[in-house]
């Protein structure tokens, strides 16, 4: 696999951050094959929660005489959806290359905030799980492919290390710049570059306002709306709406270890930078290829960027694109 070396005016590592959620990148794809293709379905996670994607199988006209070559489940980071530029423009690349997509969004993003009363956090496994189960069930397709971009790649990398429990075993699960160890997610956006403080704050005050509009004789964000400390936010939230009481029981519930990933059973694969503003790149110290984990960590990316060159191509859906073919 190709070293990645962005051009140099694309090398700082907020420009690439920046330019992961650039909407121009997929101005040239306004209208491409794969949401053209695209079917919106509800999905039965089980226990009466509903999570809403989209699915973008290859045209039988396309597929007739050969079998797509297997199908992607893509699932974006906190506060984005099945439409982040990140994940659509993979979703793209994938189509392209011949691979059913389905774009997953988690609970309360996607604009799906009056599906499920409860609100979302980022211990809820059991659901992702039955969404990709779900999923396999509308389109049996192999091999089983699970991406995820940040948070999203925390959650993709559970899917393969406990997807044995409810007979979900994708073939290969990538998480792109995946958040491992979210208690210093959480530090990084509080004592980080305040663009992405700003970015965030915004994005999640947003969803609450949704939330309380869908639900209104059950939530009151007034106290939530006034603060912006992520940490002291992440507190109060867990002590009022999960059932973890304390910050640190919440973290550890979601936090992924380098001894636990490189003892997956299942095969995994983590792209992320070493100047990822938002991942600390000290989180994935003792990670190194093996047998069932393929870690990519270039010098430079960012957070889910990525971005090569002023045309802005991706690097990372090609690694992503000959990961795949490598477990076909």
């Amino acid at each position: 696999m190709s070293h990645f070396d962005p051009h140099w005016p694309l090398r700082h590592a907020n420009v690439q951050s920046a330019l992961a959620s650039f909407k121009p990148r997929n101005w040239p794809r306004r209208g491409h094959r794969m949401a053209r293709a695209a079917r919106q379905h509800v999905l039965d996670c089980g226990e009466g929660v509903r999570l809403m994607g989209l699915h973008s199988p290859q045209p039988a006209s396309q597929t007739a005489g050969h079998a797509p070559k297997g199908l992607a489940v893509l699932i974006h980071g906190w506060e984005g959806s099945h439409d982040s530029v990140y994940l659509f423009s993979l979703a793209c690349a994938l189509f392209d290359a011949g691979y059913n997509v389905f774009r997953l969004n988690l609970r309360d993003h996607g604009g799906t905030h009056a599906l499920n009363e409860a609100l979302f956090h980022s211990a809820r496994i059991g659901e992702v799980l039955g969404a990709v189960k779900a999923v396999e069930r509308l389109d049996p397709t192999r091999p089983l492919f699970v991406v995820g971009f940040s948070l999203g790649g925390n959650f993709a990398l559970r899917v393969g290390l406990r997807g044995a429990e409810l007979g979900v075993r994708p073939d290969l699960t990538i998480g792109v710049c995946p958040s491992i160890n979210p208690g210093a997610t959480l530090r990084a956006l509080d004592e980080g570059p305040r663009f992405f403080h700003r970015y965030f704050i915004k994005k999640w005050r947003r969803t609450l306002a949704a939330k309380a509009a869908a639900w209104p004789q059950r939530y009151d964000f007034s106290e939530q709306m006034a603060m912006d400390n992520f940490v002291a936010i992440t507190r109060r939230f867990v002590e009022q709406y999960t059932e973890y009481g304390s910050l640190e029981k919440y973290l550890a519930a979601y936090t992924l270890t380098p001894e636990l990933l490189r003892g997956s059973k299942a095969p995994l694969a983590i792209i992320t930078a070493q100047d990822d503003p938002v991942v600390p790149f000290a989180d994935f110290h003792g990670l190194a290829d093996s047998p069932d984990l393929r870690f990519l960590a270039p010098k430079y990316g960012g957070h889910c960027g990525f971005v090569e060159n002023l045309r802005l191509r991706s690097w990372a859906e090609r690694r992503v694109i000959e990961l795949f073919e490598a477990h076909r």
